[in-house]
């Protein structure tokens, strides 16, 4: 399909032709996945990315003026859902930290009373095994940075980071009845360097 048949079928779309649009989204579906695979580094968000565009291209046929061409304005389309995905994403993170940090000046040791949270975190995390339990004490306890647990330790950072992973996972599963935001504050500082 060269270009002014692209522009043909976009014409033909924004009129409602189905088919028109099944030939658009069969041309490009696959090649515009690739692309916000590169740009998000995350295969199905990219496809939910590509699937939304094509959802709000269905959507909004009958206002879209394409100056350049449909594959240039196709690809800008996606590349622009991208990175407002990355914008959300860093909206959330700031506000996750800041959640975290005004927790973090509150005591909740009453609370934790209250739910006996503070004692199944304890046991949960005493039943982890011996070095993913050291690692995990090293992080959350004595505030080390992955790399000098490492360093510590004489093992690789990846393998630390894959330790916690999995000391995380597991506590999250052993604790999942409790409220995910006094767990959170509770065991999940992110490390920062």
């Amino acid at each position: 399909m060269n270009s002014s048949e692209e522009k043909k079928r976009f014409e033909a779309l924004s009129k409602g032709d189905k088919v028109a649009y099944e030939q658009l989204f069969r041309r490009f579906y696959g090649p515009l996945c690739v692309y916000a695979s590169r740009i998000l580094e995350d295969e199905p968000a990219a496809e939910e990315i590509v699937q939304d565009f094509f959802v709000k291209l269905w959507e909004k046929r009958q206002t879209i003026q394409i100056e350049s061409s449909v594959k240039s304005y196709f690809f800008r389309s996606v590349k622009n859902l991208c990175f407002n995905r990355f914008k959300h994403e860093q909206i959330k993170l700031q506000h996750a930290r800041e959640v975290i940090a005004k927790a973090e000046s509150t005591n909740y040791g009453d609370h934790f009373l209250e739910v006996d949270l503070k004692k199944d975190i304890e046991e949960s995390i005493a039943a982890l095994p011996e070095k993913r339990r050291e690692i995990f004490r090293l992080s959350r306890e004595e505030g080390l940075k992955y790399r000098e647990i490492a360093e510590k330790l004489n093992i690789s950072i990846k393998t630390v980071e894959a330790q916690m992973g999995l000391a995380i996972k597991s506590l999250r599963e052993k604790l999942k009845k409790y409220n995910s935001f006094l767990f959170l504050v509770a065991c999940f500082r992110r490390e920062t360097d």
